[in-house]
């Protein structure tokens, strides 16, 4: 065990991080779901959480031995649109690194024919934000469930911890 005792909880709780901000983007997506205007003129975007491992120094250790000159990552990430900010980035033991990027989802926005809204232009059609509730909460659900089974994780090391001391 070269990640020592708490190996396990290290990567538990960067999962842990990485769903919260998952639920933060989804719940910031669902109340914006209706913002016609932003400040910048247009209609909220979706953001999205993408998930990205990087395990940095080991596999650039393994690629200089088998004479690679450069590094690699593997990365794990939802397909689309994935430029953006970092929110979040954890060092878990041994070199690997976990990294949520927030980026915004390059959909179109959906076009509703409403004449009575404000934002309404001269045909009476309004720009509303690329969000659809159900899928919102299908990744909310997700990753809620995510989460539960990073706390699972934790318990049970726990647990592990506790049966090796009473031996």
């Amino acid at each position: 065990m070269s990640d020592g005792l708490f190996g396990a909880i290290r990567i538990s709780a960067s999962g842990l991080s990485g769903q919260r901000t998952k639920m933060d983007v989804v719940a910031r997506n669902l109340a914006n779901a209706e913002t016609t205007q932003t400040a910048d003129g247009t209609p909220y975007r979706r953001q999205r959480a993408i998930f990205e491992q990087v395990l940095g120094q080991k596999i650039q250790r393994n690629s200089l031995k088998m004479g690679r000159s450069e590094g690699s990552r593997l990365s794990v990430t939802n397909p689309g649109h994935i430029s953006g900010k970092s929110s979040s980035t954890e060092t878990v033991g041994g070199g690997i690194t976990s990294e949520v990027k927030v980026a915004p989802d390059a959909s179109e926005f959906r076009v509703v024919y409403d004449p009575g809204h404000p934002d309404a232009d001269e045909d009476g059609y309004v720009l509303m934000p690329n969000v659809n509730p159900i899928t919102e909460m299908v990744d909310m659900i997700t990753a809620s469930r995510a989460y539960e089974a990073n706390i699972s994780a934790v318990q049970t090391s726990k647990e592990m911890f506790n049966q090796a001391l009473k031996i």
